[in-house]
C-alpha cells in the first residue's frame, strides 16, 4: 500500500512546500516575485493575479483576504483537496485512478474563468480585484 501512496505523497509534499515558501516569503513585500507580465504590459488583471497574495492569507488563515485577493485561487485550491483526497483513497484501495472530463466541464470551467478575468477588470467589479 505504501507503494501506492508515493506519488499523491511527493504531489502532496510539493503541494505542502509551495504553500509553506509563500506562507513565509510575503508577496505583499516588493521584490520577492515577478509581476504578472499581462498586468505589467496592460495594467489588466488576468485569473492568477493576486494568487501568491491569496495563497500567502490562505496559509495564514485570512480565507476573506484570501477570496479578496483571488476568489478563483481559493475555489482551486479546495478543487485539489478533494481531488487528492480522491486519488490518495482509490490509490490506498489500489483502484485506477482516472479523471476524464468532457468537453462540456471544460467548457464551463473556461467561461467561468473568462467572465471572471472580465468582471474583475470592470469598474464594478473593485470588489474581486487583488
Amino acid at each position: 500500500m505504501w507503494r501506492r501512496l508515493a506519488t499523491p505523497a511527493g504531489v502532496l509534499a510539493a503541494v505542502a512546500g509551495a504553500f509553506a515558501y509563500v506562507g513565509t516569503v510575503d508577496p505583499n513585500q516588493p521584490g520577492h516575485y515577478p509581476v504578472c507580465p499581462l498586468y505589467a504590459l496592460t495594467g489588466l488583471y488576468c485569473p492568477g493575479c493576486g494568487g501568491l497574495r491569496s495563497a500567502h492569507a490562505f496559509v495564514h488563515g485570512d480565507l476573506l483576504g484570501a477570496l479578496h485577493d483571488n476568489a478563483a485561487g481559493v475555489a482551486a485550491y479546495l478543487a485539489f483537496a478533494v481531488l487528492w483526497t480522491l486519488w490518495a483513497v482509490r490509490a490506498a484501495r489500489g483502484l485506477p485512478v482516472r479523471l476524464v472530463l468532457g468537453r462540456t466541464p471544460l467548457w464551463v470551467l473556461g467561461s467561468v474563468l473568462l467572465v471572471f478575468t472580465v468582471v474583475r477588470n470592470l469598474p464594478f467589479g473593485g470588489s474581486i480585484r487583488p
